[in-house]
């Protein structure tokens, strides 16, 4: 495609960047045509991309040309068409890849920028192959700008035009791969740390209904995504459960965290904190359930006692963080009511911990464990979690084990700190295997 940038010089800006687009489609149609097993888009037709749609010349010498706000709008509108009208899917994620995949140049603020207000426009107008193709972007690009469009979306439906949550939410049934992967971002974005990093009580909300509509959402991507390798540590999680149980963990501290609260637009912080928690115990139920449905989906795919969806690093950060919360809690609330709210964080840490040790969502020692909390206060169902039986799963990559209720042939096994009990005069029956539920079908703003 390097011989059409001589047409496109003489071409105003809008206009060259819709030729471009015109000879891309046509470009990665005939690349997927050809056969070849992995198709790639050539630099040269990367470098008209940065030239004539990002405006980000080679040339540092070359002032770059500028569209106005209309132009701009002009051109999101028909880069939706484009990929509206297209219907090999191929050819989209590869159009996409080549507009929005980051280069490690100076022309990734100006996709970013570009992106961000194409993904924004998707979810207005409902164009889902956009949403599709931007929740591949987000399984595979780096998370620091996976929160970045996070962000961007959540200030647009949440923050600057509050009753247009409604858009945002509509696109649950429309896109589940992108709702999926936008609640792993913004759980990541929000790691309630801060005042500023609590999530807005509309986008929870929102959350808290889709999950009660159905908690599978948040296994999508597991669901659709061929695991034959560890994902790249700098990507995003593979589902969302982490940044939930941490968002449902920690809300009852961070909600009530003394430091002064802004004044919001629909009531005092005090007022929204409030309604939140009922939210969070409604999220948190959820969760739940979602870890129970976990040996099902395991065991399809294959991966039950191999793939640990709770990595015991993200546990060891939330107990840090929690610890943390909880002194603030006895040095600055009050005392009937922090004593009530830290037992509640740590209720919830012990019943998420328990479950996902149970389901196979996280492998991991009751040694291990016990290091993981060992910062954390007494609590009485998180110390029956840390001493309970362990269970094992018959794997290499992990540890044996003496006793698992998803095999038929585990027989039960004494405590480790307990004496051997004498034989029974008939001997136990033993464990059948466990009942599976029925199988599931399946601060970056950019300038307007």
């Amino acid at each position: 495609m390097g011989d059409i940038r001589q047409s496109l010089l003489p071409r105003d800006v809008l206009s060259a960047a819709k030729e471009l687009l015109y000879h891309l489609d046509i470009y990665i149609c005939n690349l997927v045509q050809s056969g070849r097993q992995t198709p790639q888009v050539d630099t040269k037709t990367l470098e008209l991309v940065e030239e004539f749609i990002l405006h980000s010349p080679k040339d540092r010498n070359v002032q770059p040309r500028r569209m106005s706000a209309l132009q701009e709008l002009q051109l999101l509108e028909i880069m939706c068409s484009c990929f509206q009208e297209q219907s090999r899917d191929a050819v989209r994620q590869l159009m996409f890849s080549a507009l929005f995949s980051l280069q490690g140049n100076r022309a990734d603020e100006s996709r970013m920028a570009l992106l961000s207000k194409l993904v924004s426009m998707a979810v207005a107008v409902g164009r889902v192959p956009i949403l599709e193709c931007a929740a591949t972007w987000l399984q595979r690009t780096h998370r620091v700008y996976c929160v970045r469009l996070a962000r961007v979306l959540v200030d647009d439906y949440c923050s600057l035009m509050p009753g247009s949550v409604s858009t945002l939410q509509n696109i649950h049934s429309s896109s589940p791969r992108f709702c999926c992967q936008f609640i792993t971002a913004v759980t990541t974005l929000y790691d309630l740390t801060t005042e500023d990093l609590t999530p807005p009580l509309e986008l929870l909300q929102m959350i808290v209904s889709w999950l009660q509509d159905d908690p599978r959402l948040v296994l999508v991507t597991l669901l659709n995504t061929a695991l034959s390798g560890s994902p790249p540590i700098s990507s995003l999680d593979l589902t969302p459960l982490g940044g939930l149980v941490r968002w449902c963990v920690k809300a009852p501290l961070a909600y009530g965290r003394s430091e002064k609260r802004p004044p919001v637009a629909n009531g005092t912080a005090e007022s929204q904190a409030a309604e939140a928690g009922p939210l969070f115990s409604t999220l948190h139920l959820s969760v739940l359930q979602v870890l129970m449905m976990l040996p099902n989906v395991l065991n399809e795919k294959g991966l039950f006692g191999r793939l640990a969806l709770l990595q015991p690093e993200t546990l060891a950060t939330l107990t840090s963080d929690l610890s943390r919360l909880l002194d603030l809690a006895d040095e600055h609330g009050p005392p009937g009511d922090a004593h009530t709210l830290s037992q509640l964080a740590l209720d919830r840490l012990a019943q998420a911990l328990q479950v996902a040790l149970a389901n196979g969502a996280l492998l991991c020692s009751r040694e291990d464990l016990r290091a993981i909390c060992s910062r954390l206060p007494h609590n009485n169902l998180l110390q029956l979690v840390m001493s309970g039986p362990v269970v094992y799963y018959n794997n290499i990559h992990t540890p044996p084990m003496a006793f698992s209720p998803h095999s038929a042939h585990s027989p039960i096994s004494s405590h480790p700190t307990h004496q051997p009990l004498p034989p029974h005069p008939a001997p136990h029956p033993q464990y059948p295997a466990q009942p599976f539920l029925s199988p599931m079908p399946f601060p970056y703003r950019p300038n307007h």
